[in-house]
């Protein structure tokens, strides 16, 4: 292509002028093969004809590969053919001896010349919502983490839904539907997802066979249908997808810095909620607005949410704890030899005995490592002074700072049955109550049981020195045969 004042040129010089296309050519210093195909203005520098050139390597074998391209498009994404594999199937099973950089050339330009029409699709209220999973990054107290996002959007509002996971599983899967439906307060008529392996058993698109028996509860709890989306059709779920997108533009843009996820999900749920201002190109009303139409077509919630735990049974071991996805969580030390019920949620572990909550720990997904309760072993601890000073459970324990302080000061100087003292106090009084007591005895340089005991029965405070009590208060003798591993050191 010449430059368009190369082309006036020649033009004016021909036309005009009557110039011969060798004195053109001369003229301009340009070839005369130029100055012909442009003299008599059939050509045009700003209209460029595409050429066609029949390869004579791959020329052959050109349907071939259009047909496996064709058909890769009902296959998974990940297996497709790759221009290596193509080139590879060529040489075995039609004795192609062309070469690879010839086959790679060719994949290129089919692929680039997919360019498929997408039907727009309307949906009415209530009749469907999108879910997609999408991953970002957050600094957590300082640290940066990777999350995972549950992106859920109805169909004909577009109103959005975005909670935070630690995970893809099930558990964080069947939670992020059980938050968007109380988020609107209800349930549209289908929803769909691609191949989400949480949610499909076997098959894919529109030849799913089985369903995750779970997945199969949630949607009869909620009565709701479920479509999936064929491999590389996401323009089925191009709203939930563009939601993804916009989620990590607008929401997680500086990278949020916050102290829990509890924290970004609730920042979550106000740009969720700010988003239903927007009026959206293809709307005539605002989101908000659309909502407040569709939500009175969305099923009503039933009566009970849907348990969306991993729920297993486990016997309690000497060491108090239970086992739960290749993690040790404790329990009350009367609880051991029993079985109990261990629910797992995404973000934390329940443990029931006979129906009774009986313990709550943080979830770990790490492995192999431990959870202790300090209140879970206060029962043998205060009868066991002298394993205070190894006692895991003591020092794992995230305490108040003031009973640490007290703790540690106690600890250094041996003063064990002091210690005891005070954990007994905790027993029956709780922590906050007898953190307030410790920094009144802390104020008074009174490192001891009895000082603590004082401040805690005695509402005001005194002005003068306290009659310190010189005798501990009478506690009842326990069974301590089963516990005596615990002086071993750290549960195993």
């Amino acid at each position: 292509m010449i430059d368009i004042n190369i082309y006036e040129e020649i033009r004016r010089l021909y036309a005009v002028e009557k110039l011969s296309q060798r004195a053109i050519a001369k003229r301009l210093g340009i070839s005369r093969n130029t100055v012909r195909r442009y003299c008599n203005g059939e050509n045009v520098p700003w209209e460029s004809k595409p050429r066609h050139y029949e390869c004579p390597v791959t020329g052959p074998i050109r349907s071939i590969v259009e047909k496996w391209l064709e058909e890769d498009q009902r296959a998974p994404k990940k297996q497709r053919h790759t221009a290596t594999r193509i080139y590879e199937r060529l040489v075995e099973e039609c004795g192609f001896i062309g070469s690879y950089s010839a086959i790679r050339d060719l994949v290129r330009e089919l692929r680039c010349q997919e360019h498929k029409a997408h039907i727009p699709l309307a949906f009415d209220p209530g009749e469907a919502a999108q879910v997609d999973w999408g991953e970002a990054t957050v600094y957590l107290n300082d640290e940066k983490v990777k999350v995972q996002l549950f992106c859920y959007r109805l169909c004909n509002s577009s109103a959005p839904y975005v909670a935070v996971f630690p995970n893809q599983r099930s558990e964080s899967f069947l939670s992020g539907h059980v938050q968007a439906f109380q988020f609107f307060g209800g349930v549209p008529k289908r929803l769909i997802y691609d191949n989400v392996r949480t949610a499909v058993k076997e098959g894919w698109g529109r030849h799913v066979r089985a369903e995750q028996p779970v997945f199969l509860a949630l949607r009869s709890h909620y009565a709701f249908q479920a479509d999936f989306c064929n491999p590389g059709a996401a323009n089925e779920k191009g709203l939930v997808e563009g939601l993804v997108g916009y989620i990590r533009r607008n929401v997680l843009v500086p990278v949020p810095r916050v102290s829990s996820l509890a924290e970004l999900q609730a920042l979550l749920n106000e740009r969720c909620r700010r988003y239903q201002e927007k009026q959206l190109p293809y709307h005539q009303n605002r989101i908000k607005d659309a909502l407040l139409i569709e939500q009175q077509y969305l099923t009503p919630l039933p009566a009970r949410q849907f348990d969306y735990a991993i729920t297993s049974l486990a016997e309690v071991n000497s060491m108090s704890l239970v086992k739960f996805d290749r993690n040790r969580y404790s329990v009350p030390v009367d609880l051991v030899g029993k079985t109990v019920t261990v629910k797992g949620y995404p973000w934390e572990v329940r443990i029931y005995h006979r129906s009774k909550e009986v313990a709550v720990h943080q979830r770990i997904y790490r492995q192999g490592e431990t959870s202790l309760a300090l209140e879970h072993y206060l029962p043998i601890l205060v009868k066991k002074p002298r394993s205070l000073a190894n006692a895991a459970p003591l020092r794992q324990a995230s305490l108040l700072p003031g009973f640490t302080k007290f703790k540690d000061y106690l600890l250094a100087r041996g003063e064990t049955k002091e210690l005891a003292g005070v954990l007994k106090l905790v027993m029956d009084y709780g922590i906050d109550e007898v953190e307030g007591a410790v920094l009144k005895a802390m104020d008074r340089s009174q490192y001891s049981y009895q000082a603590v005991y004082y401040y805690l029965t005695t509402r005001n405070l005194p002005t003068d020195k306290p009659n310190i009590l010189t005798t501990y208060p009478k506690v009842q003798p326990v069974d301590l045969t089963r516990y005596d591993q615990l002086l071993a050191g750290e549960a195993r």
